[in-house]
């Protein structure tokens, strides 16, 4: 077992970078092809090896940039979530009619991507999965610095498959719901399994769906508008407190990253999380929170009440990975000092809302313009908590 470095800077990455252009060249690649097989290696010539170089050369700058908890970047990913179902048994995945909808600069519908569409061949399963060769890789490159592994979380990967895209039913591998839920918990529990064995010790689950459950929310994605999203609410945390209560059994630290969506600088809803503070900050079990509020979106910082008696941490997301300039830094410790007086201040970290690439194509600023904003949350929480 190696002798980690344990954390000790109150600024955090949320998980993804921008992709140096030839890893995005591969990457385009795979967006528009379906007849392809996740992790893409055998499919184009000098892939796998151009992807290894950058992962080496992303670990190694951020350590020399003084990051202390490491991931690959997301380099290895195409996309911030489907990566991780792509890499289970029993899913195939195609180029779909359309993308996600965003919003646009200007207010308008703004189309994602198209490859998201998935279909479900066999009963799942997390065993042997790709992330736990990209962990290992990452681990040896970090030597004695902490590492984390960023995953789908588990309840949002469920309202996918099952809610939005109904893959149970007569005639597929899942006769029900319920069926599709047990089956898609044991993957995750076998995953997990896997990457203790592998030695790791920090999960973050991510996961964009929670203000969706905002009755106020005008960007529902629930087909039926607000009928069932209370139950839906319940079944949502009871699936992610499932796994991670498992992944506690394990002996490892569980954390989870929220945000409205992150895509090429734009976002996908709003909701405040005001509205839904109970349920999904309270009541969830996660260790620590990454939570979004570099905008008005966010609502104010009221709902930080509901973690105020729990023992979890919270990394306030004040910071904007989606813009070119720096942060307003009046904003920003005005916004620490208010947290500060419903947590306390040593269960508090800073972090961008996002990360800077959540899917390969990256948001709308260059890799120099990136590292100025990490360096900017380096500096603020420095002189905030006086490291």
């Amino acid at each position: 077992m190696r002798d980690l470095q344990m954390t000790t800077s109150r600024f955090q990455l949320v998980g993804s970078l921008l992709r140096p252009a030839e890893l995005r060249d591969y990457k385009t690649q795979i967006e528009h092809r379906d007849d392809i097989h996740y992790p893409f290696y055998n499919d184009f010539s000098g892939y796998q090896e151009t992807e290894t170089v950058a992962i080496e050369s992303i670990v190694k700058e951020q350590k020399e940039k003084g990051i202390d908890i490491l991931t690959d970047g997301e380099y290895s990913k195409s996309m911030w979530h489907l990566d991780f179902v792509w890499g289970l048994k029993g899913i195939e995945r195609y180029i779909a009619d359309h993308g996600y909808t965003f919003k646009d600069h200007d207010g308008s519908h703004f189309e994602t991507r198209k490859d998201i569409g998935i279909r479900i061949t066999e009963e799942l399963s997390g065993k042997n999965h790709h992330f736990i060769e990209i962990f290992k890789k990452v681990s040896e490159l970090a030597e004695d610095t902490q590492t984390k592994l960023t995953v789908w979380g588990p309840a949002h990967a469920y309202t996918e498959l099952a809610v939005f895209n109904e893959l149970y039913g007569e005639g597929q591998v899942y006769a029900t719901a319920d069926d599709l839920k047990n089956g898609l918990i044991q993957a995750y529990k076998e995953f997990l399994d896997d990457y203790k064995t592998a030695g790791g010790t920090i999960i973050q689950f991510d996961d964009c769906l929670w203000e969706l459950f905002d009755e106020s929310n005008p960007a529902s994605f629930y087909a039926e508008g607000n009928a069932g999203l209370a139950d839906l609410a319940d079944t949502f945390v009871k699936i992610n407190n499932e796994v991670v209560d498992y992944a506690h059994s394990l002996g490892l630290t569980v954390w989870t990253h929220n945000c409205r969506g992150n895509y090429e600088s734009r976002h996908a809803a709003g909701g405040t999380y005001e509205a839904i503070a109970e349920k999904f900050l309270r009541d969830q079990h996660y260790d620590r929170f990454f939570l979004e509020w570099d905008d008005e979106r966010a609502g104010d910082l009221k709902a930080l009440e509901s973690l105020r008696d729990k023992n979890a941490e919270v990394v306030l997301g004040l910071l904007s990975s989606k813009t070119t300039d720096l942060d307003d830094e009046e904003r920003v410790y005005k916004l620490l000092e208010e947290a500060s007086k419903i947590i306390p201040k040593e269960r508090l970290y800073l972090s961008h809302q996002c990360g800077f690439a959540s899917c390969d194509s990256g948001n709308e600023l260059a890799i120099p313009q990136q590292w100025a904003k990490i360096k900017q949350g380096q500096d603020i929480a420095s002189k905030f908590w006086n490291e």
